[in-house]
């Protein structure tokens, strides 16, 4: 239970790799992967999970082993957090910065494409906020948490139903 099969810093420094591979991977893939988990983005979450776990213990299964991992990837995401807060760049090149989507009722489809959103999903934040047309909205942005905000014009100044006569 508390003998370990391979040196404890060996613990440290696979958890230390893993974690900034991980950090690394969740970045690029874009902030959809992030904020808005579907059933496929849970189920690739915990294979991944699944995958990264020998190359963290190295086949080692006992109480100390886990516990120092455990210890290493903790140290570490509150190390990057204290980094974040204290440097700013760090914070950004890390989460990112927030994107305009759609602003003054024109969709910004390279935002979408970069951010892998489909129609469907900027449609369901649209929903979300109250109206059904992105001519409605003043200003629509992807944030670095992956969740969608959105601000509606002015009703008195949006742009008059094209259905109306």
């Amino acid at each position: 239970m508390f003998q370990l099969s391979v040196p404890w810093w060996e613990f440290i420094v696979r958890g230390i790799v893993v974690y900034v591979f991980l950090i690394f991977f969740l970045r690029i893939t874009g902030r959809r992967q992030i904020g808005q988990y579907d059933p496929f983005d849970l189920i690739l979450l915990l294979i991944l999970s699944n995958a990264v776990q020998n190359s963290m213990n190295a086949g080692d299964n006992s109480l100390m082993g886990g516990l120092i991992s455990a210890l290493t990837l903790i140290s570490c995401h509150l190390l990057l957090a204290k980094l974040s807060w204290r440097f700013p760049r760090i914070g950004h090149w890390i989460d990112g910065k927030p994107k305009v989507l759609i602003h003054a009722g024109q969709l910004n489809t390279e935002t979408m494409r970069n951010e892998r959103l489909t129609p469907d999903d900027v449609q369901a934040a649209l929903r979300a906020a109250g109206c059904l047309h992105s001519y409605e909205v003043q200003q629509a942005t992807i944030e670095t948490s992956g969740q969608i905000t959105v601000v509606l014009r002015n009703r008195g100044s949006a742009v008059p139903d094209p259905t109306a006569k």
